[in-house]
Order: structure tokens, then sequence, then C-alpha cells
């Protein structure tokens, strides 16, 4: 459950796996840099989906590290070379992203780029959270 209030107004298409809106409950703001899969040793999981899964996976620990829990996420934009094979695997990422935030759905926006830093790089994460006033970070 997330103490944020996510809403999704009437007379807009049924929103599938993200809200059009998001109420941040108070505390403080977490602005998460572009995430992407890269390994320590300079090298990424194969296939979009193993990719997405270690994206968010980083995200988490970034909110958690800032005090913060999953559910604290209220904004995600997705940025991918590859918006076909996105497309096509959308079962595997939707997975993923539950593994790792639950059925907690803010506002998500999906942008087809040219290409991202990391050649091998298939997608990448920028997101906001706002993490509980009076938690430490770390």
């Amino acid at each position: 459950m997330t103490r944020h209030h996510m809403f999704n107004p009437a007379g807009l298409p049924e929103a599938k796996g993200f809200s059009y809106g998001a109420i941040a409950a108070s505390g403080r703001a977490l602005y998460v840099s572009g995430v992407t899969a890269e390994r320590p040793d300079g090298s990424f999981p194969e296939g979009i989906v193993a990719q997405f899964a270690e994206a968010c996976r980083r995200v988490a620990l970034i909110i958690r590290e800032g005090g913060g829990a999953p559910t604290d996420l209220v904004s995600m934009t997705i940025y991918t070379p590859v918006v076909a094979e996105y497309k096509e695997n959308l079962a595997g990422i939707g997975a993923a992203y539950r593994e790792v935030f639950g059925r907690h759905y803010p506002p998500i926006a999906l942008l087809g780029v040219a290409e991202l830093f990391e050649k091998e790089a298939l997608v990448e994460l920028v997101c906001t959270a706002v993490v509980p006033e009076g938690q430490s970070p770390g």
C-alpha cells in the first residue's frame, strides 16, 4: 500500500500499469538519475526484460537508501531505443515491475529515443520519489 494518492480521472482511456496523476504525501523529494542495468564490470544483462528488472531493483535500492520504500515512487520516465521490443515484452516487463514495486502504479511515461549513453543499454529509468519526513537516508 502507498501513502501517496494515485488517480485516474473519468473520461480518459483505461490506465493499464500506470496512473494518470499522483498527489504525493508530505515528505522530501528524491530525484533519481537515469538508471540502467549496467553491472560494475560494464556489462549488461541480456534482453530488455532482464535490463528493466535490474533497473527497477536499482531504483528501489536508491529510494531505500534515501529513507523511503519502493511505494514512495511517484513518477517514472522510461527511455528506450527499442520501443517495439518493449511492447513485445509487456507481460515480462509488467511482472518485473510488480516484483519490485507491487501493484503500486504512479504516473509512468515511455519515451522512444535514438540511443542511450551506454550503447548496450536497452532501458533507462528516471524517477521521482517522495520519502517520509524524519526518515534517515542510508
